[in-house]
């Protein structure tokens, strides 16, 4: 479970991305309104009760499911556009490549190439009926109090949790330093990937899938009266995957057609060839 890179080297690839990606996550851009109607949406509905159904729902008690291997369900996500995204309209594949490609080209080990392929792939919820607001975004933990570190913080404001007497606390229903493992996080396409895909992956690969959009945690610092050990010591892999996932966004086009055969033959490597998404 080792790679090119670990520890201090993951955050000088940060530092170096963080000044060459300047204008990215930009709410500020032609996009803002949109964005912001969109986290209107989020905010308002993303609490403890919706979370929990929603695990009921597509992980332990999904009504009925649709079977696909991997590279149809790639092709199909590739008709969506992240509507919470402020910094490009591009499909979902030609992302996963982009991030994908430059983490092979840096020398990554393979269930890192992978883990950039596949990070978004939860997204397909959205091509099954979902609503983005339930599927896209910034993720958060609930059943605690939100930080005013999450992005648009005052579109929480009709959110029930946030008058509910124990969610509202800082702590609320955790204990100090629980670990986020032990966390209810939002939800959306990373918590759900993240349950299909745990038998098969490294821990690191974990914590990059369903981690990437915390940006409250692994920008902002926040949330650490919840963090234990482990988190700290996954914390560089996250920031080092977010330099790919965010910093490589770009308007050119990676060829899916050359590509396709090496993808197939990773996604063969580690995980099984179909996978059975809700509908």
């Amino acid at each position: 479970m080792t790679s090119k890179h670990s520890g201090d080297a993951a955050v000088t690839e940060v530092d170096k991305a963080s000044k060459s990606g300047a204008g990215f996550r930009n709410y500020d851009a032609a996009r803002s309104g949109e964005v912001a109607s969109f986290y209107e949406l989020n905010h308002r509905h993303q609490c403890v009760e919706f979370v929990e159904r929603s695990h009921k729902r597509f992980v332990t008690e999904p009504d009925q499911t649709k079977t696909m291997d991997w590279i149809e369900t790639l092709t199909y996500l590739d008709t969506l556009v992240d509507d919470s995204d402020p910094d490009t309209q591009s499909s979902q594949l030609q992302h996963l490549l982009q991030t994908a490609e430059a983490i092979r080209a840096d020398g990554h080990d393979d269930w890192f190439v992978l883990t950039g392929f596949i990070h978004d792939v939860g997204k397909i919820l959205c091509l099954m009926g979902e609503p983005q607001w339930a599927v896209v975004g910034d993720t958060f933990p609930v059943g605690c109090r939100f930080s005013d570190k999450i992005v648009y913080p005052h579109a929480f404001r009709e959110n029930p949790d946030l008058q509910h007497s124990v969610y509202s606390r800082e702590f609320g229903r955790y204990e100090p330093h629980c670990g986020l493992r032990n966390v209810l996080m939002s939800w959306g396409h990373d918590e759900y990937l993240y349950q299909q895909v745990k038998p098969y992956l490294p821990e690191p690969a974990l914590y990059m899938i369903r981690f990437h959009s915390f940006y409250a945690w692994h920008e902002a610092a926040a949330y650490q009266h919840l963090c234990d050990d482990h988190d700290a010591a996954m914390l560089p892999w996250v920031k080092l995957f977010n330099t790919y996932d965010l910093y490589t966004k770009s308007d050119h086009k990676q060829n899916w057609n050359d590509l396709k055969g090496y993808y197939g033959e990773l996604i063969s490597k580690y995980l099984p060839k179909q996978i059975a998404w809700p509908v």
